[in-house]
């Protein structure tokens, strides 16, 4: 089980509260709890990654084990610890200003 940290808005768009759980079949990478995600909050689909280049969007970004994932490849292995479910995917809003 993989416990994932979405935003409020993203909460309140999928109507959860709390953390995300999901199952993901080995490996656990990026992609494979995005498509768990949006698999199981079809609302969610177009927030977090471009609905046609499958690509994070420029204002999200990922942590896991105090580390940036955002860059990585979407298929990159998670770290052992959030694919146990001992720490959580953190899915956060980047705030833009100037």
């Amino acid at each position: 089980m993989i416990r994932v940290v979405i935003p409020y808005h993203l909460k309140m768009l999928a109507k959860v509260a709390g953390e995300v759980e999901l199952d993901v079949a080995a490996p656990a990478t990026l992609r494979a709890v995005l498509d768990a995600l949006e698999g199981r909050y079809p609302m969610l689909k177009g927030t977090v990654r471009d609905q046609l280049t499958g690509e994070r969007r420029p204002l999200i970004r990922f942590f896991a084990c105090e580390e940036d994932l955002s860059h990585e490849s979407l298929d990159q292995r998670l770290p052992e610890a959030v694919a146990n479910g001992a720490e959580p995917l953190l899915v956060v809003g980047a705030i833009a200003g100037g």
